[in-house]
């Protein structure tokens, strides 16, 4: 926190340097409309999440998503600090009302409507957001500085049309929008809109234009200046970035088209040289986050351009209309079914999108990867901004693409073996980082009810710390555990999976199969004693055995259980096998249970984890994958008594977070 303080004072003294005398009008009116904003839509938040806790426990939550910089982490709160609010603000109730109404209004196209309107992406379908990506179009699926831009620029409209002077209607719709953005949360991208509307306005009254990087600068501060934290925040990075590139894109059409080049085909050329400068710009975050890079971007977002422009006053229109009683309820009928009419071209620009052959691709940079990109970016902005200095530009931009194309190839020292145990909650996700940086990966946590923790969290946090994916083994098919496989496979494209083949099925284990086919991954199924050296680490398998999973029917009894030796060092992985499963262990091959290191069964349930399992592995340390106050009751006391009893230490990810045990083949020490 000190250092993002440090550079926020930083950015705030070379922003006040930018500005004329008209600027700084301009930086205050803006910064009073949008912090006005942000108090409100604060208020709203704090009164929308309140909760009452009768009971005297904490409260555990997970990140929704990976951000940037850091793998998920845990946040808890403890219940005796957290209070109900005696009642939710006016704002929190209008948002509540206008859900519903929107309901109403929209029925089936309703959860991309509250998406465009009151920034609610909480009903939005999984494969709708896959669409939008691959089409490029996955922005406009969230409030952004273009959604409030075209409303503002609505509201001025119609004021104008009302014979409103044009001097009292901007700050009319600046006001208005100010209300607007305060009453949808004040998300970062609106409220940047919100400081850059006010500042635009305050330089056209006092006639005193301020260049357009020092409004962008002030737009982009001041969210920052509310909340620090907002610069890892998706949706003020694109925000940004994506206007940072329009702005460049928008100054090289003025200076290098021609003058005679014809109004229509100028309009034509600078709105694709603003769609391609967003396209690239963004590419390093979209990439990022989405593990996806959309090459069709520059066209869908030429031709949704438009849609969206006469779009979003509709649906405004449709939802200011709503509340009016009988019979002037019926107009707002009328607006709403001429609007989803747009809904649906736009559904079908990004339908059409993403089925053009090769319209994107599957990607999964390391975190330095991912910044040379954003220099790249950089340079591209640069550039086009700034013809006087374009060379040197270009070539910081050739020089960031040469070492993306070559750091993914460069050599990895020698760092020992790595076990992680990654925290996704009641799942499994266990990752092992070879001398050469590559991973050998056993599950990928769940889904469904808990979120795809592969794409959510797996993925970023083998991504972040770079490597291919070797080997990727699914212990049995339970959504707690391949949940995230389909998933991992799609993006990081393994070497190999490795599956026990049990019978019995699931969606997402059937979804982890179809992926492996359709990405061309080769698949085995597990035999004991199978056996697979990876850079130094050799992998044997020992369970399950087709004849003894023939006549079961629950899939823990068929995991696949591997150790994995590192010169003297041995890891034993025991997926969900229970009891019956430990007794087929010890009497087919006890002497191969003995490891150094034990991923207990099962989460630790008191099915698995028998005392002479226990006796045969002779664990020094015992490592428990669990959920924070799971409904199991898991980690059971008595298997936790039990290896304490033996002397066996025991760390569990409800309690330590991600876990990572370390060996240079010798020893072996953990950290977390």
């Amino acid at each position: 926190m000190p250092l993002i303080a440090i550079a926020v004072a930083s950015y705030a003294a070379g922003l006040m340097a930018g500005f004329s005398a008209a600027g700084w009008i301009a930086a205050a009116s803006a910064a009073a409309v949008s912090v006005g904003a942000m108090l409100v839509g604060r208020h709203r938040t704090l009164a929308a999440c309140a909760l009452v806790v009768s009971l005297g426990a904490t409260v555990a939550r997970e990140t929704a998503d990976a951000d940037v910089l850091n793998p998920p982490v845990r946040t808890r709160w403890a219940a005796s600090h957290v209070a109900a609010s005696p009642d939710a603000s006016a704002l929190a109730r209008w948002r509540a009302r206008a859900s519903m109404s929107i309901d109403s209004l929209f029925r089936e196209d309703a959860p991309v409507v509250k998406a465009l309107l009151i920034a609610d992406t909480r009903d939005l379908p999984l494969d709708l957001r896959d669409r939008y990506a691959r089409a490029g179009l996955v922005h406009l699926l969230s409030i952004s500085g273009l959604h409030v831009a075209i409303i503002s620029g609505a509201m001025l409209l119609l004021l104008q049309a009302l014979r409103i002077p044009r001097r009292f209607a901007r700050w009319l719709a600046v006001a208005g929008t100010a209300l607007y953005v305060a009453a949808i949360g004040a998300p970062a991208p609106a409220l940047r809109c919100a400081a850059m509307l006010a500042a635009g306005t305050a330089s056209w009254a006092l006639q005193r234009p301020v260049s357009p990087w020092a409004t962008l600068a002030l737009g982009a501060f001041v969210p920052i200046a509310i909340d620090p934290r907002v610069v890892l925040d998706l949706g003020y990075q694109l925000s940004v970035s994506g206007f940072a590139a329009l702005t460049a894109a928008s100054l090289w059409s003025r200076r290098m088209l021609p003058h005679d080049i014809g109004p229509i085909r100028r309009k034509i050329a600078t709105d694709l040289a603003v769609s391609t400068a967003a396209t690239i710009v963004t590419a390093p975050l979209v990439a990022w986050h989405f593990a996806r890079l959309s090459l069709i971007a520059p066209l869908t977002n030429l031709v949704a351009a438009p849609v969206v422009g006469v779009m979003q006053p509709a649906l405004f229109l449709a939802l200011v209309l709503a509340p009016l009683a009988t019979p002037f309820g019926v107009p707002a009928a009328v607006v709403a079914d001429g609007a989803r009419v747009l809904v649906r071209a736009l559904d079908a620009i990004a339908l059409a999108g993403s089925a053009v052959p090769g319209a994107s691709i599957v990607v999964a940079p390391s975190l330095a990867v991912a910044v040379l990109g954003g220099a790249a970016a950089l340079a591209v902005v640069g550039a086009a901004s700034s013809p006087r200095h374009r060379f040197s530009w270009l070539a910081l931009g050739i020089a960031a693409v040469a070492a993306m194309a070559w750091w993914p190839v460069v050599p990895r020292g020698a760092r020992g073996l790595e076990l992680h145990i990654i925290d996704v909650g009641q799942g499994d996700a266990v990752a092992l980082r070879t001398p050469a940086g590559r991973w050998i990966v056993v599950d990928a946590g769940g889904g469904r009810g808990s979120g795809d923790a592969g794409r959510r969290i797996v993925v970023p946090y083998l991504r972040r710390l770079g490597g291919d994916v070797a080997m990727f083994v699914m212990s049995h098919p339970h959504d707690d555990h391949v949940g995230g496989a389909a998933q991992l496979i799609t993006i990081l494209n393994p070497l190999e999976v490795r599956d026990g083949a049990f019978a019995g099925t699931s969606p997402s284990y059937r979804a982890a199969l179809v992926a492996a086919r359709e990405r061309g991954v080769p698949w085995r199924r597990v035999h004991p004693r199978d056996s697979v050296t990876v850079d130094g680490a050799v992998v044997t398998f020992l369970a399950p055995d087709s004849a003894w999973t023939a006549s079961l029917t629950d899939p823990n009894l068929a995991s696949v259980v591997l150790t994995v030796r590192f010169g003297r060092v041995r890891f034993l992985l025991t997926g969900d096998a229970e009891a019956a499963e430990e007794e087929w262990l010890l009497a087919h091959d006890a002497h191969a249970l003995r490891a150094d290191v034990l991923k207990v069964a099962h989460h630790g349930s008191a099915t698995s984890s028998i005392g002479p399992f226990l006796d045969a592995v002779r664990p020094t340390l015992a490592l428990i994958s669990v959920g924070a106050r799971n409904r199991y009751g898991h980690p059971s006391p008595g298997v936790v008594d039990s290896l304490v009893a033996r002397g066996v230490t025991v760390r569990r990810t409800d309690r330590a977070g991600t876990i990572v045990v370390s060996t240079d083949a010798e020893g072996t020490a953990f950290r977390t």
